[in-house]
């Protein structure tokens, strides 16, 4: 197996909305009419520059390893290749015989599956392949009765998908095709155990794909030990959060960032801009304390991270997205995986302790060509964390003061006005205007009896860009 690679590279800035030339749409890639069929009743007809470089490639059946902001339309990018490639499989017939997995899509969370679930069986609707996914947290029967019947495409996240092995319910002989989505993560020792006995089940023989927002050094070197000649498609800077994300730094305290929050979140409502954000914390119990005490101060919040059943996470995700709760609280969970288009703010209670996980923290901002704010409340013993991230990032982060006043208890918070002085917070991106919402915000589409959650927790990332 060699690692040899070739790369490909594009100076196309991501959120901007002239990406590859005018005349490339995804008919241009020969996909079959089912497939074009759906893409188009998604309204979408011009790909972005991760879908328009990666597509040919993997149809023409190369190895990729496919690096590109959060929000870029990178599930697409494999799905819609995938499905193309395997079309050959699809059969009508009842038989789970006929319809063994041949494609095996990899993911680190339960919302990521969901998503990548989403856009494969929105755009293999009209074909007669099979897609289902599995996932930790929940039952096993539902899951287990999909299988049975049959599936070429599976998402899955690695301990559930072992788990299904394990049972004899998920066989990997036939597979063809392999994609680590996130793949930093994946490869991260805490996956690589699972991920190379998953591996090893899979002929050698085969497609793998590796799609990330971030590839270290160290990861793409460990991460090609699983390719062959693989192409590298690099559509912007890597390690870089999209140019529609507006980032600022506060110093603060560690005793004094719930206040900052609060008022964070009054200054922007006094501007007519949303409250609604992602709050993101490093720990599961620091994350339901901070979402109870923000709720003291009357901010609409709720938590989701790991101890919280599947159940219960997609019930919160569900209230945040239709705006019952203002200030989703959130561990790393909520880091991969999550869209939600038109997002606003995030804000970093505590910095993480990988740099590459900031990124894709405030990638849950400014997806797909919306803007939005990502503030980071910084304290003495993070600046270690901050300077490991401007070194990733290859830039230093605007440092800004927070609004002037003393910092009051959390439970007399929200009653003490406090005299602004920082503008960040006041300004919308357009003077008198809320940023625009997505041109190509994803569209719901009807569920597949039996393939993915009649309420799934996430929405899809359909990636490409609406007709005008």
């Amino acid at each position: 197996m060699t690692n040899t690679a070739t790369e490909i590279h594009s100076s196309t800035g991501v959120g901007e909305t002239a990406t590859p030339p005018a005349t490339i749409t995804f008919a241009d890639f020969g996909l079959d009419p089912l497939i074009q069929k759906a893409v188009a009743e998604q309204g979408y007809n011009t790909p972005t520059p991760i879908q328009a470089q990666s597509i040919p490639h993997v149809l023409a059946g190369s190895d990729l390893m496919g690096a590109a902001q959060t929000g870029t339309g990178k599930t697409a990018a494999f799905v819609l290749p995938i499905i193309q490639r395997i079309l050959r499989h699809a059969s009508n017939s009842a038989s789970p015989a006929r319809h063994p997995i041949r494609a095996l899509v990899l993911t680190p969370t339960r919302e990521l599956a969901v998503q990548v679930a989403e856009n494969a069986a929105s755009y293999s609707k009209h074909t007669d392949l099979r897609t289902a996914v599995v996932y930790g947290g929940v039952d096993m029967k539902e899951q287990v009765a999909v299988l049975r019947n049959g599936v070429e495409i599976l998402i899955a996240t690695p301990g559930r998908l072992l788990d299904h092995i394990g049972s004899k319910v998920a066989n990997l002989s036939q597979v063809e095709l392999l994609v680590l989505d996130e793949a930093d993560r994946m490869l991260d020792m805490g996956f690589l155990p699972d991920l190379q006995r998953i591996i090893n089940l899979i002929p050698a023989q085969r497609q793998t794909l590796l799609f990330s927002a971030t590839f270290s050094p160290e990861i793409k070197k460990l991460a090609q030990s699983y390719l062959r000649t693989p192409v590298t498609v690099e559509v912007a800077r890597q390690n870089a959060a999209a140019d529609t994300v507006k980032q600022v730094v506060h110093l603060v305290s560690s005793a004094d960032k719930q206040r900052a929050i609060v008022r964070v979140l009054e200054a922007r409502t006094r501007q007519g801009l949303s409250r609604q954000c992602i709050i993101f914390t490093n720990s599961r119990l620091g994350c339901a304390r901070l979402s109870r005490a923000l709720e003291r101060d009357g901010i609409k919040a709720g938590a989701i991270h790991g101890d919280k059943s599947q159940g219960e996470r997609t019930l919160t995700l569900d209230a945040f997205k239709s705006g019952a709760i203002e200030a989703l609280v959130a561990t790393d969970v909520a880091a991969r995986g999550l869209d939600i288009p038109d997002m606003p703010c995030v804000i970093n209670h505590e910095l993480p302790y990988n740099a590459e996980d900031f990124i894709h923290r405030i990638g849950r901002t400014g997806r797909a060509g919306s803007k939005g704010d990502a503030i980071a409340l910084v304290d003495d013993s993070e600046k270690r964390l901050l300077d490991d991230i401007e070194k990733l990032m290859k830039r230093k982060l605007d440092v800004k003061p927070l609004p002037d006043g003393p910092a009051s208890s959390s439970r007399s918070a929200s009653s003490a006005p406090a005299k602004m002085s920082d503008p960040f917070f006041y300004q919308p991106y357009e003077p008198g205007a809320a940023p625009q919402s997505s041109a190509n915000a994803p569209k719901p589409e009807e569920k597949k009896a039996g393939i993915v959650p009649a309420k799934p927790a996430v929405g899809a990332l359909l990636g490409g860009f609406k007709k005008k």
